[in-house]
């Protein structure tokens, strides 16, 4: 296609998910007389990490108080309950209750109090009883925890009405922009469809941030791998044996948080993710979304199994059996022991979490991830909570570079 003339704005930001919207918003915020122009590569926004989003707006109790997603979720959760409550967008403060399953979860529930303490989250230790009261099937090994400020949202509904808000301010929009090329001296990008050039540069790109990244000689130690995402929903008949949100104590010893029942908004309920390596970016069926990039995947995800930091091997190795049904129910039977086979309906829910790894240290960041040079920032590891912190993340962003 031939390109047309180039475009000049003072910012750029790539990605109309739920970080680049929340970028965009609170730059015309700080910078009212800036132009602004936000990029994204999809024929509309919202269908991939943001537009597949659980919905729940999260307390912030997973998160230890050096980290980033500490210092923005629990309070990007009051902002974005606000924002809804301004904006009609539905949402319902559920609570959610984190409980053992054995002996062994106990340790886990003393790491999560001290998080809350530390970072000043409301939670409670409950018996089995009180757990009970709020969670009448939950399967409780002697305690767990209840955040009372867990919600759920129409997370769609939001990037809507982000979307709309930067309209509104003069925010220019450009649909299937996909970014190939970016010299950083002369500060112009070019996509598949114009060329750009910028005051200053967010890459808020989801699942190919470090690609763009690498294209000004950043992320050299990182590259994005695709785990997938997969549900199963409860059939409605069965859907009172969760009230709100049933989340197992995280496994100290494994990096994510495991099978969980979630109530969403519309009323449904949806037991997963599963954390299964996927063979592309955009992945969500078995073979659709599958890209040239699997020998690529392939290579790394063998780095990280021969080191085995963060017990990598166990993690491969229970997730790929989630594929197989039995194998899924154990660990949703684990947390509801009445819940059966037959209660669990396949769903089209499928997501990809584009999780960060350190290719030097061979092991997955964790925690958000930022590189910038003077011309532009780079969000490399926007994962989980990061639709629930967005707007006080998108604060600190801006804030990074103005210093």
């Amino acid at each position: 296609m031939t390109l047309l003339n180039t475009k000049i704005y003072d910012f750029v930001v790539i990605g109309a998910g739920i970080i680049g919207l929340s970028v965009a918003k609170e730059l015309t915020e700080q910078f009212p007389r800036a132009k602004i122009a936000l990029l994204e590569k999809e024929k509309t926004i919202g269908l991939h990490a943001s537009g597949r989003n659980s919905g729940v707006l999260h307390s912030g109790i997973y998160y230890p108080q050096d980290s980033l997603k500490a210092a923005v979720c629990s309070e990007g959760a009051k902002r974005m309950r606000c924002f809804a409550g301004e904006h009609n967008i539905s949402c319902i403060t559920t609570g959610k209750v984190i409980i053992a399953t054995c002996e062994n979860d106990l340790p886990s529930l003393e790491r999560l109090l001290k998080n809350a303490a530390d970072n000043k989250i409301r939670a409670e230790r409950l018996n089995e009883d009180d757990i009970k009261r709020i969670e009448p099937y939950a399967s409780v090994f002697q305690q767990g925890i209840y955040t009372p400020d867990t919600a759920s949202i129409d997370s769609k509904k939001v990037l809507d009405v982000l979307l709309h808000i930067n309209l509104s301010r003069g925010v220019e929009l450009y649909l299937e922009h996909e970014v190939v090329a970016i010299n950083e001296q002369s500060k112009r990008m070019t996509t598949s469809r114009n060329h750009f050039n910028y005051g200053y540069l967010y890459n808020c790109a989801g699942a190919g941030t470090d690609k763009i990244a690498k294209m000004v000689n950043l992320a050299k130690d990182y590259i994005l791998l695709p785990f997938k995402g997969i549900y199963y929903k409860l059939k409605n008949e069965r859907k009172y044996l969760v009230k709100s949100h049933i989340y197992p104590a995280p496994n100290l010893n494994l990096p994510f948080l495991g099978v969980h029942f979630t109530r969403s908004i519309d009323g449904s309920v949806y037991v997963g993710p599963t954390a299964i390596p996927a063979f592309g970016r955009e992945n969500y069926g078995m073979i659709k979304g599958m890209s040239t990039e699997v020998f690529s995947i392939t290579k790394y995800i063998a780095l990280l199994y021969w080191a085995n930091q963060q017990n990598f091997r166990a993690l491969i190795h229970s997730e790929i059996k989630k594929y197989a049904k039995p194998y899924f129910m154990r660990a949703a039977k684990q947390l509801i022991h009445t819940v059966e086979a037959s209660d669990l309906q396949t769903s089209n829910k499928v997501g990809i979490r584009p999780q960060l790894v350190n290719t030097v240290k061979k092991k997955l960041e964790m925690d958000y991830i930022i590189e910038q040079n003077a011309t532009s920032m780079h969000v490399l590891n926007a994962i989980s909570p990061a639709f629930t912190s967005a707007f006080c993340f998108a604060e600190w962003l801006i804030g990074r570079m103005k210093k």
